[in-house]
């Protein structure tokens, strides 16, 4: 058994440091006699003294109350693809299936050369216009792009019903002028509507899209040519005319993606859509001589079959108004030859013997 230890009693009980910290209540105490010694403030300095108001959102002025924080990464991504969708007039979105990023290199070297040649051929490049720098292909996060979607389709301030701003006002109570597309005008317009875009079906998987700067057939056709070829329409470059498209990388991520669908002008297509504002020979200007020709053929067959009613009225009174003579002249006819024949009667019965002389 251990030897037990003895302890002096004196020394459990140690003295507290002379450095050691006063207890809260002094501070209190000390506080409150300097308060009851300071003097009071005048009414002209309570007047004059700046008070900062107290605010929700302590954000600059430069940055607008949001329904979401600002400063999160889902709030930029919400603001960039809003921004994005009103100022692109089209759009590819494809389906991607874990694409490594030397695919993506790849695939994005290949459709930038082909969108450039196709530049350098219309003589487009030099007038410094062309627009395969504007022609972007980005990965997109699905659920913050169908929230974007459905405020730009949506949302429109301008638009607003005085019943519904006062609701759009009753939301954003901080301030009732705030439209933006993070505002809480903005998330009251588009939250019951889930799924009420023609475009939702789509969005879904992991997604990426081509965003072009105009509606351009020629060069949606080239890039479609890259992406999602389909011959005879859309036919892949040739090994010789492009050996860099055939290389292993390149089509090991052409394969990962699909086509969707196009949002052209605000409307959606499928692929077969898509395909076909690709097809239009000539472009914009293509496109233009059609419609032109269109509603020429329209005007021409209206001008056509109304000339074809009168003229065939015309004619029908015509040939009516000729039988109508012809019932006149033949009883013109009858009565002359009527009136000859009595002639000879009353001549024939006047011409007997002679009265006998007397």
């Amino acid at each position: 058994m251990p030897p037990r230890l003895r302890i002096c009693p004196k020394c459990l009980h140690a003295s507290p440091p002379k450095n050691r910290i006063p207890p809260p209540f002094s501070y209190s105490r000390y506080a409150t006699t300097a308060s009851a010694i300071a003097p009071a403030s005048s009414l002209e300095q309570m007047a004059t003294r700046s008070i900062r108001p107290l605010t929700r959102y302590p954000y600059p002025p430069t940055q607008p109350p949001s329904h979401r924080p600002p400063e999160f990464r889902k709030s930029q991504l919400h603001r960039q693809y809003t921004s994005l969708l009103r100022s692109t007039p089209l759009m590819l979105i494809f389906q991607h299936n874990n694409l490594k990023a030397t695919e993506w290199m790849g695939i994005r070297r290949e459709m930038g050369a082909a969108l450039r040649k196709l530049d350098e051929a219309n003589n487009i490049n030099n007038d410094n216009t062309g627009l395969a720098d504007g022609i972007k292909i980005q990965i997109i996060q699905t659920g913050i792009f169908a929230a974007a979607l459905r405020v730009v389709e949506f949302f429109h301030p301008e638009e607003l019903q005085p019943r519904a701003a006062a609701a759009a006002a009753t939301a954003a109570a901080h301030d009732p002028t705030l439209r933006h597309a993070l505002s809480r005008a903005a998330h009251a317009a588009v939250v019951d509507k889930k799924r009420s875009h023609a475009l939702a079906p789509l969005l879904s998987g992991p997604l990426a899209v081509v965003t072009f700067p105009t509606v351009s057939p020629s060069h949606l056709k080239t890039a479609l040519s890259i992406l999602a070829p389909a011959a005879p329409s859309f036919p892949a470059p040739t090994r010789r005319a492009n050996p860099g498209y055939h290389d292993v990388t390149v089509q090991a991520g052409l394969q990962k993606l699909l086509l969707l669908g196009a949002r052209v002008e605000g409307k959606v297509f499928d692929g077969e859509g898509t395909r076909w504002v690709g097809g239009i020979e000539g472009g914009l200007e293509g496109l233009r001589a059609q419609v032109l020709g269109v509603l020429r053929g329209v005007g021409a067959g209206v001008t056509g079959a109304l000339e074809g009613v009168g003229r065939s009225l015309y004619f029908a009174v015509e040939g009516r108004r000729g039988m109508l003579e012809d019932e006149v002249k033949e009883k013109e006819k009858e009565k002359e030859k009527e009136g000859e024949s009595t002639g000879k009667e009353g001549g024939g019965g006047g011409g007997g013997d002679p009265p006998a002389a007397s």
